[in-house]
């Protein structure tokens, strides 16, 4: 297998045709080696346009959903990121190729050492891998100037919103299956906050997602 042929097929094939398009997250996916964060028994899927399983039921999102996501967060080289659900540990990659820090929280101890391991690999020391169960929200002393969540949530926790910086970005993907909705939340320089969908999708829950709250009358 080729996998310089590979990846340029599928930058070229999967994900400029699905509107990314920002040189700078294309490059990024030629300096971050997807194949170095796919276990090794489907390290020849790492190009593949789909979701590859890892352990405990999770997955690695397809790749042009990936891409699209960090384009979406319009990160800065300043930016201190918070990232749900670690898995494979490749997203935390790409966040930390693009931001000053990243905290990337994996539920999963095993898949948490496991991601540890391939960033050091990779020679990405700005990404500290954390475990717990982030879904409702991490390090409610801390503030975020990007937020990412990789599994899906029937809504976004307020706790999110709540450590979002002033000019920073929250980005999730919304609602039930079969059709979810990514969102991307910017807190204004006043303080309030712009909500807006991007695009449809598909992805599994992240684990322990907050149920849609009931309304009272």
């Amino acid at each position: 297998m080729n996998l310089e042929q590979a990846r340029f097929n599928m930058v070229e094939q999967q994900i400029r045709p699905w509107d990314v398009l920002n040189i700078e997250v294309l490059d990024l996916l030629y300096q971050v080696r997807r194949e170095e964060f796919v276990p090794a028994t489907q390290r020849e899927l790492a190009f593949v346009d789909m979701e590859l399983p890892l352990d405990h039921g999770e997955f690695m999102l397809s790749p042009k959903l990936e891409a699209r996501l960090i384009q979406e967060l319009r990160l800065k080289k300043s930016d201190r990121v918070l990232h749900v659900g670690t898995g494979s540990g490749y997203v935390a990659a790409l966040l930390g190729k693009r931001a000053a820090t990243v905290t990337s929280v994996e539920i999963h101890p095993t898949l948490a050492t496991q991601a540890r391991q391939r960033l050091q690999n990779a020679g990405i020391h700005n990404v500290t891998v954390e475990v717990g169960d982030a879904a409702q929200g991490w390090r409610p002393e801390s503030v975020w100037d990007t937020i990412l969540l990789t599994g899906s949530v029937p809504y976004l926790p307020p706790a999110f919103l709540d450590v979002l910086a002033a000019g920073g970005c929250a980005l999730a993907i919304v609602g039930h299956a079969p059709i979810m909705t990514v969102r991307r939340w910017m807190r204004l320089p006043n303080g309030t906050l712009r909500e807006e969908s991007l695009f449809e999708t598909w992805v599994p829950s992240l684990h322990h997602a907050a149920q849609t709250p009931l309304f009272e009358f």
